[in-house]
């Protein structure tokens, strides 16, 4: 029987994967150089603004097709992924430069959303799709952004960030989980892991894999917070001391 993947479908890791997975790092570096050399000056505002409405211009009319007839699926087509959320926040944190909203991007941006890109699970046409385009687009944007107001704008992560994150992702886990009980749908794979390999194979059964994702979260988000907060710390003894 023969079991090879058709030319037009997306392979983890074939061609395609490690085409996106190498433009992702060469733009995260250029946004980072960028960020720098604009710090303190008006321009800067202008750059994260106008990044603000790229983010908007491209994920607006991909979430307009979904609710379209033609493609509608309860189980894909509601805003419910976490992903959804943070391309909101991600915009938003762009524009207004909210602490609250640029936090948020840091943790879900460089923690949750590479899940996707070393694992994605995307069982879609390969480039130029429009699935294979919207479903990297949008798990690129974000660690990019991340990147760009964190080491580029140069805004801090704090334990405050952290935990208003943890009580905005602890509200739609919770939000999510029963409207996917009620519907029969698996948004953030809050109610069984995804058909494809992923990390949450490592975590255990259903619901024990929830809980145990939920300790890595707050243990990885501690461990990506205390650099940043004990850098300030030092400085501040170092002021102190002076």
């Amino acid at each position: 029987m023969d079991t090879a993947v058709p030319p037009d479908v997306f392979v983890p890791y074939g061609t395609t994967h490690w085409i996106v997975l190498g433009i992702g790092l060469v733009v995260a570096v250029l946004l980072v150089v960028a960020g720098r050399a604009l710090r303190g000056h008006p321009a800067a505002t202008t750059f994260a603004r106008g990044f603000a409405i790229a983010i908007l211009a491209f994920e607006i009319p991909l979430q307009i097709r979904l609710l379209t007839p033609a493609v509608w699926d309860i189980h894909i087509s509601l805003p419910l992924q976490l992903s959804d959320l943070a391309w909101m926040t991600a915009a938003y944190a762009l524009w207004s430069g909210r602490r609250w909203a640029c936090a948020a991007l840091y943790y879900w941006g460089l923690t949750l959303t590479p899940q996707a890109l070393f694992t994605p699970a995307l069982d879609a046409p390969d480039f130029p799709h429009v699935d294979f385009v919207a479903f990297w687009g949008l798990h690129l944007l974000l660690p990019w952004a991340a990147i760009y107001l964190t080491w580029g704008a140069g805004v801090r992560p704090t334990w405050r960030g952290m935990r208003t994150t943890l009580a905005i992702t602890g509200v739609w886990a919770a939000l999510t989980m029963t409207f996917n009980a009620v519907a029969g749908t698996n948004y953030g794979f809050l109610n069984h892991k995804p058909n494809n390999p992923s990390l949450l194979d490592l975590l255990g059964p259903w619901p024990w894999y929830v809980a145990v994702e939920l300790v890595l979260v707050v243990v990885g988000w501690s461990l990506i917070t205390w650099p940043w907060t004990r850098a300030r710390s030092d400085v501040a003894e170092l002021d102190h001391d002076r």
